[in-house]
């Protein structure tokens, strides 16, 4: 494929507790990004993002006074920005839009609004199926791919628990990390903490937070003219598998076929890869993440996490801004693994820096392990 889009500007809204609107949350992350880009408001054309309505890109257009020629809401769960970025690249190839702006906010924590119950509607096919049970929703459709996972391999919960240790690692060295003070966790920690939906307790589940991010897209031709280094989009791919879990297949998850065609477009393997971004919404997503994207065997993946190799300091970072269980968790994750992405490519992560990383994956999951999407980012070279 053609390597001709960049990111050019990623920025953070306002995170943990704020007290603002989910609106106020998306125009501060959308300016910040923008700044970081050296562009304005004037400059965009295209808007894509979700979680505010229906009309979620007409509505942010509005509240910012843009009048777009190109807006993509679709609704994916926590993998939408991995798509958004895609169908960005596409629309600017095409000449539908010249700078793209990939936002998402939420203010679940302040407004209390999470919601762990009554998913589904009575009308819904698979509401025959599930409902009765009176499933945690998602906790305990990820908690039923957990148990069959364990099963599977012969492993844990201990083996669950140490990629919610290697969070709180990651985020002990990220200031804007909600856990940034807590301390280290341990797998007693982990395995002591509350049970929500056996095998998952309170400490493998991600957090409830305020916050969220945009990215900036723009040309690749432009963006060597702008503020920051570009980063490059080298490849993606997506895959979508099921709306519920009595028509899953739990393993492997549809991240198999996102990360297989992502790899193909942009010519690379999971060795070239330095940095990993992936969606933490639950310990066990990491595991799952971790082997269909190829970077260590079908029940593998507790080894690579326990070891050096992923820990600050590691020639592999992974999660590195804390992720979903200790950095934040504003209801869908995805943009922000794109921001600290292009972080690490551009050297700018401090601390936290993987030594040298020339090339990215971030991938997200959304719904109940039903939409995967998987993007490979690069330096400039």
């Amino acid at each position: 494929m053609s390597t001709d889009v960049a990111i050019v500007g990623v920025a953070e809204s306002d995170l943990g507790i704020t007290n603002r609107s989910i609106l106020g949350l998306q125009a501060q992350a959308i300016t910040r990004a923008l700044d970081d880009a050296g562009l304005t408001l004037a400059d965009v054309d295209g808007v894509a993002t979700s979680g505010v309505s229906r009309f979620s890109a007409t509505q942010v257009a509005e509240y910012l006074g843009l009048t777009p020629g190109w807006t993509d809401s679709t609704f994916a769960g926590g993998c939408a920005y991995e798509m958004y970025l895609a169908r960005a690249a596409q629309a600017i190839a095409a000449g539908q839009a010249s700078t793209v702006v990939i936002s998402f906010a939420s203010n679940q924590r302040s407004a209390r609004s999470r919601k762990l119950g009554g998913a589904y509607e009575a009308h819904t096919p698979e509401a025959q199926f599930e409902a009765p049970y009176g499933p945690l929703y998602p906790i305990s459709y990820y908690a039923m791919a957990a148990q069959r996972y364990l099963y599977e391999y012969g492993l844990d919960r201990a083996d669950l628990a140490q990629v919610a240790v290697l969070a709180r690692q990651w985020a002990q060295l990220n200031p804007a990390a909600f856990r940034y003070a807590a301390g280290p966790l341990t797998v007693e920690d982990v395995l002591t903490s509350p049970m929500v939906s056996s095998p998952l307790t309170t400490a493998d589940c991600c957090l409830v937070t305020d916050g969220g991010g945009a990215v900036v897209v723009t040309s690749l031709d432009r963006a060597r003219h702008l503020r920051r280094p570009p980063v490059r989009l080298l490849g993606y791919g997506e895959s979508t598998t099921n709306t519920s879990m009595s028509q899953a297949a739990l393993l492997p998850t549809g991240a198999v076929a996102s990360g297989r065609t992502a790899f193909v477009r942009a010519g690379l393997t999971p060795a070239d890869v330095d940095v990993i971004q992936l969606y933490d919404s639950f310990t066990i997503t990491v595991l799952l993440s971790l082997e269909a994207l190829g970077f260590c065997a079908p029940g593998e993946a507790a080894h690579l996490v326990a070891s050096d190799r992923v820990r600050p300091g590691g020639d592999l970072g992974l999660n590195t801004s804390g992720g979903g269980l200790s950095y934040c968790h504003p209801g869908q994750f995805g943009v922000l693994l794109l921001v600290e992405a292009v972080r690490q490519l551009r050297g700018e992560a401090g601390v936290r820096q993987v030594p040298g990383a020339q090339v990215a994956l971030a991938h997200g999951t959304g719904g109940i392990l039903s939409a995967h999407a998987t993007v490979i980012l690069g330096v400039d070279r």
